[in-house]
């Protein structure tokens, strides 16, 4: 990129609402979300000449975070600040980046029709979508509202900044016992609170003593916070057990409940609800793509943006494929409707 052009891209509005941007009619395609892949799809098929529209409800999963981490060349930025330059890149190449919410998407002669809930609707040739997921939380008071701050759940994501803290885990799911000896790996104050989940098993039992991580069971029932910090767990007996931190697995759902219309559904996993798609992110709905969290639970950032390019490069070859076909058909047609009078021509002159 030249010094003009990177000139032109830092002056670009990173804003979601940007009064620049008007939905138009129809698009080559149609990103629903506007994270990570969302951006990084839109961002590939503006590269590649088409015409994009990214549709943001402006709820990323990662908003109560105060930076990305484990991104080469972004670790520490905010996410808002990485969502905002990626806005700037994807309008920078011609793409159209408009807040909305999805309502439903419903299939038409020609590819999709999407209606937002404002009332507008919108068509497209080929959809991608990027909702991404929503975490469940365990019902237990105080654990949503620090969420994000003392109460995290990947290691990738949260360790370092959390390393050698009191860390207690809070059993939700299948993972819980992973997720214990994971955290060891950050400090060696790691305790293992089984809540309502089964006690641990002999060989997890012996893992977790092997690794020093104490484990206590009885139900939570909230959290201590003292000057608005975490400083500890409170069992239902009354029980207050000092920790700073508070690693929980959420259950995560994928956002995609407007997708009914066109057939498509939400698959059961270990972890939670996902949309199935292969290596591609081609679903089984023609002209249907997902990438990032909404398909793939654990994907982080990096990986997220990485399926939001792939998938892309996907579309646009499946369009060139049926733009192809349709010119193949026409010159077809063409070389028809001109022979007959060629032949005749031919014939007379002879």
């Amino acid at each position: 990129m030249t010094e003009e052009q990177n000139q032109g891209l830092n002056a670009a509005s990173g804003e979601l609402n940007d009064p620049t941007d008007p939905l138009a009619d129809s698009y080559d395609a149609v990103v629903i979300g506007g994270g990570a892949a969302g951006l990084n799809g839109a961002l590939m098929l503006a590269r590649a000449r088409r015409s994009v529209a990214v549709i943001d409800a402006g709820r990323p999963r990662n908003a109560p975070a105060d930076a990305v981490h484990g991104l080469l060349g972004r670790e520490g930025m905010s996410p808002a600040a990485l969502l905002a330059r990626g806005r700037r890149e994807v309008r920078h190449y011609g793409g159209h980046v408009v807040p909305g919410e999805v309502n439903a998407a419903t299939r038409t002669r020609d590819g999709f029709e999407v209606a937002l809930s404002d009332g507008r609707t919108v068509r497209a040739r080929r959809l991608l979508l990027t909702t991404g997921l929503v975490d469940e939380l365990p019902q237990v008071p105080g654990l949503h509202e620090r969420w994000g701050r003392d109460v995290v759940h990947c290691p990738y994501c949260h360790g370092w900044e959390v390393r050698d803290r009191s860390i207690g885990v809070l059993a939700g799911g299948p993972m819980a016992v992973h997720q214990a000896l994971l955290f060891r790996q950050w400090s060696a104050d790691v305790t293992l609170f089984s809540h309502t989940m089964p006690p641990p098993t002999a060989e997890q039992s012996e893992q977790l003593a092997a690794r020093g991580i104490r484990v206590v069971e009885g139900e939570v029932a909230g959290l201590r916070i003292t000057e608005d910090r975490l400083s500890g767990i409170r069992l239902a007996d009354g029980t207050v057990i000092d920790r700073d931190t508070v690693a929980v697995a959420s259950r995560l759902v994928a956002r995609a409940g407007f997708l009914a219309a066109l057939g498509l559904h939400t698959a059961e996993h270990p972890l939670g609800e996902y949309v199935p798609g292969d290596a591609t992110g081609r679903t089984e709905v023609p002209g249907l793509w997902v990438a990032g969290n909404v398909t793939d639970l654990a994907a982080q950032v990096g990986a997220a943006a990485a399926a939001g390019a792939a998938a892309a490069a996907q579309i646009n070859a499946d369009l060139v494929k049926e733009e192809t076909e349709q010119a193949v058909t026409a010159a077809r047609g063409r070389a028809s409707a001109a022979g007959p009078a060629h032949e005749g021509g031919s014939a007379e002159a002879a």
